[in-house]
């Protein structure tokens, strides 16, 4: 399934574009705010192809895609006519439902920090390669290692810019005035200021009898988003007060004049409080109780990503990085993820399924670089013990790095890419941690091993097949019918290549659905001519209107599924020419479809050619003849065992 295909059916899901409210996305998952949730099918999405997890937590509709979120998330927005602004901004938002005041507050931090990800993860990147570069002694004092600190440290001294925006939009106020606090802010009045205290001493600044605390803003957090939420009350009250055809002078310049005051009398000195209250509180907990506490969070943060909890402490990270130059909290989210992407390697050891052991060792590489998600929702999470066995690495590591004091320069995806942000003189201990968690992962799923259930992959199968039959309905890309209930009771089948090319496998195409064996075990074939012939007598069981996909289905009951190209269903049957109706008998050898090869790659598209065996659960087992080199049609392809 495409992306838009993707995109079509998650929004039909969730109550369709009307009953949305709200949407985002961070680096694996759309999080929709829905008028009214009861409306939202979890369970299809949860089955929907494409999708990892779907789940309502902290007030969200969250449906866990996976590394092509962003281009997902784009589809959607297009599909919904350019109104993403729209339904973020909307004021009609159905009936009003009593919601727990921690989920608003975490949903809100959440709204708010994830846009800003990629330039922190950006940045963060930058800090590390600065950091590995001076460690090591290269280039010190030169114009390019200045700039590239500099690159590394921008969003971080200017950080009120960055949430001003994206608070402006999530409190759904006027986001250039947002920037216009910001800069109140980050105005060299305030900073130089506060700089030359010591020297002047000098504190403040009087305005109308009232005191201007003079206090560093750069890298803080919450000032600016205390100041944005109370505006996002202040400029409608000022809007409806001034008349409509002064309001274009007057308003900005009332909420101006009201909130920049307010914000450098009031609510900047609060923030920077609260701020440091809770680094210090933080720091204290971790200097009086440091191994607990960093074990609770090494063991906790898998479970705190399944509910999109995580987001709660990133104020606090950037706040420890801005006041004390390094957080204590991102060490613990590093073992965390480690030690799953180990417990995702003692799957891929322990189960015989090939499928799972795809899944298992592309999302346990994933999990090495700090995304957690494919392996916490498709690996580990799956069987239970190894989702628990990464937690209890996690913990303990965490709970080491606590004791040996090690702490984070930079925000960063906490991975292995990200080590050279953490304390240059704790490397060693780092390198031995992240050693650990995943080995501790590793050996923690062996001993707690796991419960192949397939009848459970069965029903999930069965789940998918029928969830990607049902988007016939709705003019998508679909597969073939539902799996048959019966159990095959063939003896060992060899099914033959439908065409000529060269024999790639099936994790090269790019396609997760096909890739990851989402849609049946099978290989893949880059044609070197454009005819697909029938591998065996069948019927055709499903022939897409756009003919770039063809479901076939043997008299002893095997089901495959020959899909043309990455994404060509956007073609709409252009190159494509199918000499064969739905439904219809077929003969070994019969010309199936005829395309032109050169046509679609001049398109823009892939022409690799996907084929898998839909119902391989009946089966003991699926094997390819080979995995690479040239194959004509009509030769050995594909083996069933029983």
């Amino acid at each position: 399934m495409n992306n838009k295909d993707l995109a079509k059916n998650v929004l039909d899901l969730v109550g369709g574009e009307q009953n949305i409210s709200g949407l985002t996305h961070c680096a694996t998952r759309l999080r929709f705010v829905l008028k009214d949730d009861n409306k939202a099918d979890l369970k299809a999405l949860d089955q929907l192809e494409g999708v990892l997890k779907a789940q309502n937590s902290g007030g969200q509709v969250q449906v866990v895609i996976g590394a092509k979120v962003d281009a997902v998330y784009s589809e959607v927005k297009n599909l919904t006519s350019d109104k993403i602004g729209e339904l973020t901004e909307s004021t009609d938002s159905g009936p009003k439902k009593r919601r727990n005041p921690v989920n608003v507050v975490l949903e809100t931090i959440a709204g708010i920090f994830t846009p800003v990800l990629p330039a922190l993860v950006g940045c963060g990147m930058i800090k590390c390669l600065a950091t590995v570069i001076t460690a090591m002694g290269y280039l010190e004092g030169s114009g390019f290692l200045t700039i590239i600190n500099m690159i590394g440290d921008c969003i971080f001294y200017f950080m009120p810019f960055f949430l001003a925006v994206s608070a402006a939009n999530r409190f759904k106020t006027n986001p250039y005035l947002a920037v216009a606090l910001a800069a109140g802010l980050m105005h060299p009045t305030i900073l130089n200021a506060a700089a030359q205290i010591a020297e002047t001493g000098v504190n403040s600044i009087d305005f109308l009898g009232m005191p201007i605390l003079l206090m560093k803003y750069s890298s803080s957090v919450i000032p600016i988003i205390l100041a944005v939420w109370i505006m996002s009350y202040v400029y409608p009250i000022v809007n409806r007060v001034i008349p409509k055809f002064l309001q274009v002078l007057l308003t900005p310049m009332i909420v101006l004049f009201i909130m920049i005051p307010v914000e450098l009398i009031v609510l900047g000195p609060v923030g920077s409080y609260i701020g440091d209250w809770l680094t210090n509180g933080i720091n204290s907990l971790f200097s009086t109780a440091g191994v607990l506490a960093g074990a609770i969070l090494g063991f906790f943060k898998p479970i705190m990503v399944m509910f999109g909890m995580h987001y709660a402490i990133m104020p606090i990270q950037v706040q420890q990085v801005a006041t004390l130059g390094a957080t204590v909290l991102l060490p613990t989210a590093l073992a965390a993820n480690l030690a799953q992407a180990g417990a995702a390697f003692g799957v891929f050891v322990l189960t015989k399924s090939k499928t799972m052991k795809s899944a298992a060792a592309s999302s346990g590489f994933t999990a090495l670089f700090g995304i957690t998600e494919p392996a916490i929702y498709g690996v580990t999470l799956k069987y239970k013990r190894p989702f628990f066995a990464g937690c209890l690495a996690g913990g303990l590591v965490g709970g080491f790095y606590s004791l040996v004091h090690t702490t984070a320069n930079a925000i960063s995806l906490p991975g292995v890419l990200a080590i050279g942000t953490y304390s240059s003189d704790r490397y060693m201990y780092v390198v031995i941690g992240c050693v650990a968690a995943v080995v501790l992962g590793f050996v923690f799923t062996l001993l707690a091993g796991i419960k192949e259930d397939t009848d459970g992959n069965k029903s999930k199968q069965q789940a998918t097949n029928k969830a990607n039959s049902n988007q016939v309905a709705v003019a998508t890309e679909v597969t073939p019918a539902s799996v048959s209930s019966q159990t095959s009771t063939s003896s060992d089948m060899l099914i033959v290549s439908p065409m000529t090319g060269e024999i790639k496998p099936i994790s090269e195409v790019e396609d997760q659905a096909f890739a990851q064996e989402l849609m049946g075990k099978g290989i893949a074939i880059v044609p070197t001519d454009g005819k697909v012939y029938a591998p065996f007598d069948g019927v055709v069981e499903a022939l897409y209107r756009t003919k770039h996909a063809i479901g076939l289905k043997a008299a002893n009951g095997v089901e495959i599924l020959i899909h043309i190209g990455v994404d060509t269903v956007s073609l709409k049957g252009k190159y494509f020419n199918a000499h064969i109706e739905q439904g219809q008998t077929i003969k070994a050898g019969d010309l199936l479809v005829d395309f032109d090869p050169k046509g679609i790659t001049s398109a823009g598209y892939n022409t690799i050619t996907s084929i898998v065996v839909t119902n391989m659960q009946q089966y003991g087992d699926v094997l390819t003849t080979a995995t690479s080199g040239p194959i004509r049609e009509s030769e050995p392809l594909i083996k069933l065992i029983p």
